[in-house]
Parts: C-alpha cells; sequence; structure tokens
C-alpha cells in the first residue's frame, strides 16, 4: 500500500489537489502528477539546476524537494513565465535574441534562477550574473548568451 498525502499546492496561480506518495519529488509531482512537463530533469542530485523552480519565490531544485513539502505552498515553474496568451516574458525573450539556448534542455532551470535572482537583485554586475549561471550546467551554448541575456533583462528592467 503506498503512503499517500493529499497536497493543495498553487502553481503558476493555479490551485492543485493531488495524492501524493510521500517520497515522490517535487519535479515528479509536477511532471507526472499535474502535467508541467517544462520542468527538467537532468542529474536527479540537486547538481545541474536544469529542474529549478520557484518555491514562495526562492529557487529550489525540485529535484531534491519531495512534493508533500509544498502543501499550502505556491510554486512557479517555466510554464508560468509567459503570460496567459502566451506572450513570451522579458527574459524569455532576451534568452532567445542572445541564442542563450541550444538544444534547451537546461534552458527552464535558468530561466527560473534568473527570475528569482532579478527580483531580488534587480541592478546585477556582470559578474554577480557570472557567479549566479555558475551554479547550473549547460552542455550544448555556453554561458555567454546566458550571461548577456539576463544582464539586459536587468537593465531593461531598471530603465522601466
Amino acid at each position: 500500500m503506498k503512503d499517500l498525502h493529499q497536497v493543495s499546492v498553487t502553481v503558476n496561480g493555479t490551485v492543485h489537489e493531488v495524492s501524493v506518495e510521500s517520497r515522490r519529488t517535487l519535479a515528479d509531482m509536477l511532471r507526472h502528477d499535474l502535467g508541467y512537463t517544462g520542468t527538467h530533469l537532468g542529474c536527479e542530485h540537486g547538481i545541474c539546476g536544469a529542474c529549478t523552480v520557484l518555491v514562495d519565490g526562492s529557487p529550489v531544485r525540485a529535484c531534491l524537494v519531495f512534493g508533500v513539502q509544498t502543501d499550502g505552498r505556491s510554486v512557479r515553474t517555466v510554464e508560468g513565465l509567459a503570460a496567459r496568451g502566451g506572450e513570451l516574458s522579458d527574459l524569455q525573450r532576451a534568452f532567445s535574441r542572445h541564442h542563450a539556448l541550444q538544444c534547451g534542455f537546461c534552458t527552464p532551470g535558468f530561466l527560473m534562477l534568473a527570475e528569482a535572482f532579478l527580483a531580488e537583485y534587480p541592478e546585477p554586475s556582470e559578474q554577480e550574473v557570472r557567479e549566479l549561471v555558475a551554479s547550473n550546467l549547460c552542455r550544448c551554448t555556453g554561458y555567454q548568451g546566458i550571461v548577456e541575456a539576463i544582464k539586459e533583462t536587468a537593465d531593461e528592467r531598471a530603465r522601466g
């Protein structure tokens, strides 16, 4: 018999009631139980950052958090960045302009990490952005375009 718990979690503004096993990760709950497949699993050890989502505004590695830990909390995934009509966010558009993605596997994690970072540090230096992106792994693109996209977004937001 599975050890199921009832969880009420708000994902991208929508409240979900879900029965989840105690040991099921947030990443698996998001992907398999709720259909938010933008959260990618790379290493499943918290090293690569591909599964980064925001829980109550703070970035977390969804492979290291249990779904039951999000009961009563708010989760934001990469699907929550775009506007309701599907228009990309300023950060997503900057990633596209600067070719800050190639295969796209790591991109959701970088986007969510950057979104939380820019909320806390709205006018970062290039060095601060470089230190930020060093926490996630990209195997295809390299980091220059990612740094440029995040820095451009910060600069545009600062100008209003």
